[in-house]
């Protein structure tokens, strides 16, 4: 499928800034078609609103969204962003490991969600806004685990059909990130990082400490309002 003699490509944007900067840069090579997977997240709601907010900025038709629900990860549990009974963290940008914040294999789950869309609307690229350089660990944003992905899409779809899933930020920064975002006049404002559900961003877990360092390493301030800004 093409609009206007352009490619349609598939990006997942969770309502978190590296896949809200990520849309915004894909727009270049493709028209986009978007995807949010609701998978029992404790901050699903507000990043259900990131998600359609970000779509909205990037006038992207309804008939080009799709909002999908593996609610099952919230039932399997294992990860402080699925299970109550789990509690998110503090940040500790120095730890070794995989946090307890990881939900296991989540992204070939939604990877598989984007690759089945993709046949049915002609989709060649798939997006996905997977950092590995400067996150918190999750096996599943490393480079190998895509190109891996990539030889199963390309085994598992129908002959010709061409599909890849490209993480296109997957070696960068976030303070990098940042600046693309300013860059191109993202709304940062729209968009969700933290792992626990409330009104205002906690500021403390990993993922608002490290949104934190990022903004802070390029001179940039953050729009959102935090609970508490560490030191």
């Amino acid at each position: 499928m093409t609009t206007g003699g352009r490619p349609i490509g598939i990006a997942l944007v969770s309502g978190g800034m590296d896949s809200m900067v990520m849309a915004e840069f894909c727009t270049r090579e493709s028209d986009l078609a978007l995807l949010h997977v609701n998978y029992g997240q404790r901050t699903e709601a507000k990043e259900l609103l990131c998600f359609h907010a970000v779509a909205e900025h990037l006038k992207v038709p309804s008939s080009r969204r799709l909002v999908a629900d593996i609610g099952y990860l919230k039932r399997i549990g294992g990860s402080a962003l699925t299970d109550s009974g789990i509690d998110v963290p503090n940040a500790d940008l120095g730890r070794v490991g995989v946090p307890v914040t990881y939900v296991p294999f989540r992204n070939a789950h939604l990877v598989a969600i984007a690759v089945s869309w993709a046949e049915v609307i002609g989709a060649k690229n798939i997006y996905i806004g997977a950092v590995a350089a400067d996150s918190s660990g999750y096996p599943d944003c490393r480079p190998e685990f895509y190109e891996a992905m990539n030889e199963t899409i390309r085994r598992g779809t129908k002959d010709g059909s061409g599909i890849v899933v490209k993480a296109p930020f997957v070696h960068l920064l976030k303070k990098d990130i940042v600046l693309m975002g300013k860059s191109m006049g993202v709304p940062f404002e729209q968009s969700w990082s933290c792992y626990r559900e409330g009104e205002k961003a906690c500021g403390v877990c990993d993922s608002c400490a490290l949104r934190l360092r990022a903004f802070a390493d390029a001179g940039v301030p953050d729009p959102l309002p935090y609970e508490t800004v560490p030191d």
